[in-house]
C-alpha cells in the first residue's frame, strides 16, 4: 500500500488513514488475514474515531459549547482519544474509569490532561473489568456532566461511533484490498467497530461472514448465560446486549478464552513485532478460528482490527 506523507494542522487530524497489515507470520494456512493498525492512532486506539466524530458532531448542533467540560465514562481507550480531541479543541476532559483497569491508562490520560475519577470496584477485580463496574462509572460521569454543565458522551447511545467506522474503517479496507473480503472479525463493547464495518462491508460483499468475538464464558451475543463476568478482554464483553446492537449484522458469534487471548498476544509481539493488547490479540485469534472452520473458500480474506497498543496494559 502506498502511503504518503501529508502536513495536518492538529493531532486529531492524524485520526484515522492507519495502514492495512496482512499477518502472514501467525497465520500460515489457507488464505489470509489483514488487520487495521488501529494501535497507531494518536491516543493509542480505534476509539479516536469515535471520538472525533462524537465531539465534531455535539459541536456542530450545539450539544457542546465553546470551552464546555467533556464528561465520559471510559476504560481507557476512549478517554484517549478524547483527550486528544479535546486538547485540540480547548475543551476540558474529565473522565470515570472503574478502579479494574490498568494503571498505564490512568498515566496516560493524566499525561494528556484529562482528570480522572477511579470508581470502586462493584464486581469484578484488578484487571478484570465487569458489566456492573462499567454501570457504575458511566452514573457518576452522567452525575458529573450534569453538575459541571459540561457534555456527556455517553457513547453506549452514540450513533456516529458506529458511522464513523462505516464511512471511514470499513472504506479504508476496501480501499487496499483486490476482490471480496470474505470475514469480519471484531471484539464487541459498544459494538461501533463492529456493526460500522460489517454494515459497510455487507454492502460490498452480502456474503460476507461478520464474527463478533466475545470472551468464552460471557458470550451474550450468541445467547448463552454468562458464565465467567472476570476476563482480560478490557473494553469489550460486559456481559450485556450493547444499546444500539443490531443481530441481524452478526453471522455468529467466536469465543476466545483468556489463555487463548495471551498466546495469541505473545504471537503478534513474537513473530509478527506487533506489540499490541489483548483485544486485538483475540480479534486474530478469531480470524484464525474461521480460516479454519472451512466455511470460507480457500483463498478466503478476513479483515480484522488491531485495537489498541499493548503499552495500555
Amino acid at each position: 500500500m502506498e502511503r504518503r506523507t501529508r502536513l495536518v494542522k492538529t493531532a486529531a487530524d492524524l485520526i484515522g488513514h492507519t495502514p492495512v497489515i496482512e499477518l502472514s507470520r501467525v497465520w500460515r494456512g489457507s488464505g489470509r488475514i489483514i488487520a487495521k493498525a488501529e494501535f497507531l492512532q494518536p491516543g493509542g486506539s480505534v476509539k479516536d474515531r469515535a471520538a472525533r466524530a462524537i465531539i465534531t458532531a455535539a459541536r456542530a448542533d450545539g450539544r457542546l459549547k465553546p470551552g464546555a467540560p467533556v464528561v465520559e465514562m471510559t476504560s481507557g481507550n476512549m478517554g484517549a482519544g478524547l483527550a486528544v480531541v479535546c486538547a485540540t479543541l480547548g475543551h476540558p476532559l474529565v473522565v470515570t474509569m472503574s478502579a479494574g483497569n490498568s494503571p498505564q491508562r490512568v498515566r496516560m490520560l493524566e499525561a494528556l490532561g484529562a482528570e480522572v475519577i477511579l470508581v470502586p470496584q462493584i464486581a469484578g477485580e484488578p484487571g478484570q473489568v465487569t458489566g456492573p463496574d462499567i454501570k457504575a462509572a458511566a452514573r457518576l460521569a452522567e452525575t458529573i456532566a450534569g453538575e459541571r454543565g459540561g457534555f456527556y458522551v455517553n457513547q453506549f447511545y452514540a450513533r456516529e461511533g458506529k458511522a464513523a467506522h462505516e464511512t471511514g474503517t470499513a472504506s479504508e479496507l476496501l480501499e487496499v484490498v483486490d476482490g471480496p473480503i470474505d470475514g469480519w472479525t471484531a471484539c464487541v463493547g459498544t459494538g461501533c467497530t463492529f456493526l460500522g464495518v460489517a454494515r459497510a462491508l455487507r454492502r460490498a460483499n452480502p456474503d460476507v461472514v461478520c464474527a463478533a468475538v466475545e470472551p468464552a464464558g460471557c458470550q451474550v451475543l450468541a445467547g448463552q448465560a454468562v458464565l465467567k463476568p472476570k476476563h482480560l478482554l478490557q473494553g469489550a464483553g460486559y456481559g450485556d446486549v450493547p444499546p444500539m446492537w443490531e443481530p441481524e449484522l452478526m453471522s455468529q458469534s467466536i469465543a476466545v478464552s483468556d489463555d487463548e487471548a495471551m498466546a495469541w498476544k505473545h504471537k503478534l509481539d513474537i513473530e509478527e513485532g506487533l506489540h499490541v493488547g489483548f483485544t486485538a490479540a483475540a480479534n486474530v485469534c478469531a480470524a484464525a478460528k474461521l480460516l479454519s472452520s472451512g466455511q470460507l473458500v480457500s483463498n478466503a480474506t478476513v479483515a480484522t482490527v488491531l485495537c489498541d497498543t499493548g503499552l495500555k496494559y
